[in-house]
């Protein structure tokens, strides 16, 4: 089996929509509710924040942090 690379997004993701599923199991199971409206726009921050997190891992893979090259300036 190929190695692959570690994908920040989706381990996110993942971890994101288990807790929800998580605290929705608990909530029902002791008979409670879950205030629905936080848990909409906190699941867009979270992955909002992975989908960041996740590019800036992937740019910094490549090489391109955006470093400048001194040699090389605009005048020439």
């Amino acid at each position: 089996m190929r190695k692959h690379q570690f994908d920040l997004y989706a381990l996110v993701a993942g971890g994101l929509f288990t807790a929800l599923a998580l605290l929705y199991l608990v909530a029902s199971l002791n008979d409670r509710e879950v205030n629905s409206r936080f848990v909409l726009p906190l699941a867009l921050i979270v992955l909002g924040a992975g989908g960041l997190g996740g590019a800036l891992v992937a740019v910094s893979r490549r090489g391109r942090g955006g470093a400048r090259d001194d040699d090389h300036t605009l005048d020439g």
